[in-house]
């Protein structure tokens, strides 16, 4: 059974990454119907703003709890977030709240000021609280797919995407569950299962952008091309586990440590207008965030290695 420290600290961790990368779901989402589909635009536009509203309350328990190493990581936010956030803001007309990026610029870690019992009742309502609302984007992502396939509405966002974006939804919403239950997380015992998720996602994000570049930026496609298929091909060996763990998650690390430098390097080329392509800045960043999420958890899985 997990610790009173440790479930407050893993569960405010998983929530400042994830609550932004479900914010900024409903963002992409908001971005890509037509203005025919008001409704769904309307939708995606409160969820957005729920989110919001909930890393706003995580944020303001975070200070002095969580790890600094997740601080450090990167995949809070990045040294292009507040930029991004603000070119995608000008582009679509929609205020993103570039406050709660400032303040987590502002979090530090490592250093328990409040009392554990008071802290733990908080976040187990915030937990509460997360799982109804992840559970509730979930359908509605379930709602756009079935129309986007069925051909009952268009989108900008590709069908797989979509289907992406729900896989992330899920993992988020069963590990807030887990962590609601006291269940021990045991990251390095579970390294074959995380690898096939986040190597799929890798991948995954690395035929988006190869898709969404403009057809002339043909280095970067090929970039782009290379990845995906090193991480299907990383992401095969990780579910077959033909390959040793160790050797699969050194594979890992050292593609997840390419694909986040290509990020880093796309996402300040998309603030700085220097690439041509039909990304919104703010996507770019949001799968950097995500690779260094992973490169963090591959450096937990070589120790257990």
């Amino acid at each position: 059974m997990v610790s009173n420290i440790n479930f407050i600290q893993q569960s405010l961790e998983l929530h400042l990454f994830f609550a932004r990368i479900m914010k900024e779901h409903s963002f992409f989402l908001e971005i890509g119907f037509t203005q025919k589909e008001s409704m769904f635009i309307h939708e995606a536009d409160a969820f957005r703003r729920e989110f919001d509203r909930l890393l706003a309350d995580v944020i303001s328990l975070s200070n002095g709890i969580v790890n600094s190493s997740v601080l450090k990581s990167g995949e809070i936010i990045t040294p292009f977030t507040l930029k991004a956030e603000m070119a995608s803001s000008y582009f679509t007309g929609i205020n993103i709240a570039t406050g709660l990026t400032e303040a987590e610029k502002g979090l530090m870690g490592d250093n328990l000021r409040m009392d554990s019992t008071v802290l733990e009742r908080r976040v187990c309502t915030l937990n509460e609280r997360s799982q109804y609302l992840i559970k509730s984007l979930v359908q509605f992502k379930y709602r756009i797919l079935s129309d986007v396939i069925s051909c009952r509405i268009f989108t900008n966002n590709y069908p797989l995407l979509l289907d992406h974006i729900i896989r992330e939804a899920n993992f988020y919403f069963s590990m807030v569950q887990r962590l609601q239950n006291r269940e021990e997380i045991n990251l390095e015992r579970e390294a074959y299962d995380q690898e096939v998720f986040w190597n799929r996602i890798m991948a995954e994000h690395s035929k988006f952008i190869r898709g969404l570049l403009d057809p002339t930026e043909n280095e970067l496609i090929n970039a782009a091309n290379n990845f995906g298929n090193e991480f299907d091909k990383l992401t095969k060996e990780a579910m077959d586990k033909t390959t040793s763990i160790s050797k699969v998650t050194e594979d890992s690390f050292k593609a997840t440590i390419e694909i986040s430098k290509f990020k880093a390097q796309g996402t300040q080329g998309l603030v700085e207008c220097k690439i041509k392509s039909i990304i919104i800045p703010l996507l770019g960043d949001h799968t950097l965030r995500e690779a260094n999420h992973y490169l963090r958890l591959l450096k937990i899985f070589q120790k257990g290695a």
